[in-house]
């Protein structure tokens, strides 16, 4: 018997005035898995998720992601899942820690599990040895690393990924898709992973 959905979509529909950003999408995605959306710039995938998220109202069509309704449950529904965007935002002023060390308090994170999920992340995203220095100073790659592991921190069963390539070179890359991969086979994690 297969497990229920993660996400269940049924004829999602979102219009903005007369343009139609998402158009009668219907998809299922199951525990664990790592869902590729693709589609090029414009083409409604960060809408989706912003849906999915109950960040939006949908015009029409039925949306059910872990077992709630995104609008009605938002929320409750984001704090069971991790967002990272196209263009993560980082407060540069601060080292790669602290902008964790926030994030864990605006998430809810217990305050006795904190210094150690951090750690934990810290080393397996390979930002340990520059956890003391300003976001400012690292390079892209280590920008969408930390923006990673900062949606990873109140461990998120479902965790959306909006162009977590995008703008790296093909080692940087190779490095966030290795990330995803783990999260998915050690973790169990499900990932909704847009790109084009």
């Amino acid at each position: 018997m297969k497990p229920d959905p993660v996400i269940a979509v049924d004829g999602l529909t979102r219009r903005f005035g007369d343009v139609v950003a998402v158009d009668g999408l219907t998809l299922e995605i199951r525990p664990g898995e790592v869902f590729g959306f693709l589609g090029h710039n414009g083409a409604g995938k960060t809408t989706t998720v912003r849906l999915l998220n109950g960040l939006l109202s949908p015009d029409g069509g039925a949306v059910r992601v872990l077992g709630l309704e995104p609008v009605k449950d938002g929320p409750e529904l984001r704090r069971r899942t991790g967002v990272l965007t196209e263009t993560p935002s980082l407060d540069e002023r601060l080292t790669g820690r602290e902008n964790l060390e926030i994030y864990a308090v605006l998430y809810g994170v217990p305050r006795a599990e904190v210094p150690g999920r951090i750690e934990s992340l810290l080393v397996g995203f390979e930002l340990a040895h520059r956890a003391e220095e300003k976001a400012g100073a690292y390079s892209k790659g280590m920008k969408q690393r930390l923006a990673l592991a900062r949606a990873l921190l109140h461990e998120p069963e479902l965790l959306f990924l909006d162009e977590p390539t995008s703008g790296l070179d093909p080692v940087g890359a190779r490095r966030v898709h290795e990330l995803i991969t783990r999260l998915s086979q050690e973790q169990h994690r499900t990932v909704l992973l847009c790109t084009h």
